[in-house]
């Protein structure tokens, strides 16, 4: 039996502690310090999750950030947004023993001194600058589905490690019938693959409306498939390229992490559904107040955090997609494709 911590009581973080906890380990969720209520309602409600409707097992520990005992861990596991990697890297480094397993569920790219970086990465960053200097960092990703792992739908997802042992350890950890792990040591072909898979997504759920402008909607609704077929093929082939440029294998692209979870994406996730309003002509501050204010999505997020740095660094004619997707978000332009 293993001791693990998963930081973050949100609808992934709260999923993944199911195989954990059902591979026979000692598993704690632990809020982020601006969950206080929301694990305050669950624990009133007999472990009932809101946000996967699943009660979560009995013995899975839910506790507020201040509540947790975080000595002799044997694996954390960091699932707070994007936006709260530089606190969890903080709390983590005040008790953090040196090259005890971490797994980063988060997914997104961030720019630190100019330069593109994983958040793997940006949390190694974090940690060594706070006196840590054997850091032992995992990357969890794929087509994962809250709501699906949660209901034990079969699911995989790919382990990446620079040290493949590492990822192999962590696969011991956590796998279960249902929940199965691939694992890899291109850490940074997983990490750029399931982020910019998100600005794709977006892209390619604008299909319907980008499959002839000219056509009545009850035509774009019947026949958007062609061209759904087509964006993906490109969005593919982009990517590629950019994971490449950054020291990434192509296999991480066609894998789990980039072609599975694009599919996951443009089937029914937030970003597919921002590129439909995109696809129909809205702008995206216009689609976004009207259609999804309080929504997060994750793509719009990242073109904000990254798109000026990949326009100034790529070439627009190689990258048409990338270019127009940067473009429609960053710039609040109607999205257009060369093709």
């Amino acid at each position: 039996m293993k001791k693990i911590l998963i930081i973050g009581a949100g609808a992934m973080g709260s999923a993944f502690s199911i195989p954990c906890v059902e591979n026979n380990n000692d598993v704690t969720i632990m809020g982020s310090v601006l969950e206080d209520d929301f694990i305050s309602s669950i624990k009133s409600k007999k472990n009932l999750h809101p946000s996967l409707n699943v009660i979560l097992p009995k013995n899975i520990k839910i506790e507020k950030f201040s509540a947790i005992d975080n000595t002799d861990l044997d694996l954390i596991v960091v699932a707070v947004s994007s936006a709260g990697i530089d606190w969890a890297g903080d709390e983590i480094s005040k008790f953090y023993k040196s090259n005890t397993p971490i797994i980063l569920l988060t997914k997104g790219l961030s720019i630190i001194n100019d330069q593109l970086t994983t958040l793997t990465e940006k949390l190694e960053m974090i940690l060594k600058k706070n006196g840590h200097k054997n850091v032992n960092i995992s990357s969890v990703k794929g087509p994962c589905l809250a709501s699906g792992l949660a209901n034990k739908i079969r699911t995989g997802t790919i382990i990446a490690n620079k040290n493949i042992k590492e990822a192999q350890k962590i696969q011991n950890f956590i796998q279960t019938e249902y929940y199965k792990c691939e694992i890899s040591d291109d850490i940074e072909g997983i990490e750029i693959s399931s982020a910019i898979k998100n600005l794709y997504s977006m892209l390619i759920g604008g299909s319907q409306g980008l499959s002839n402008p000219a056509a009545s909607k009850e035509i774009q609704e019947k026949y958007f498939l062609n061209t759904a077929a087509s964006l993906i093929h490109r969005s593919i082939s982009e990517m590629v390229e950019i994971v490449n440029n950054y020291s990434g294998k192509t296999e991480s692209v066609y894998g789990l992490a980039g072609l599975g979870d694009i599919y996951v994406s443009v089937s029914g996730g937030r970003n597919s559904q921002m590129g439909k309003y995109l696809g129909q002509g809205y702008l995206y501050k216009e689609a976004k107040e009207k259609f999804m204010k309080n929504t997060t999505v994750e793509g719009a997020q990242l073109a904000f955090d990254i798109g000026p740095k990949l326009m100034a660094k790529f070439d627009k004619r190689k990258f048409p997609l990338l270019f127009s997707i940067l473009g429609c978000i960053c710039e609040n332009k109607k999205l257009r494709i060369d093709w």
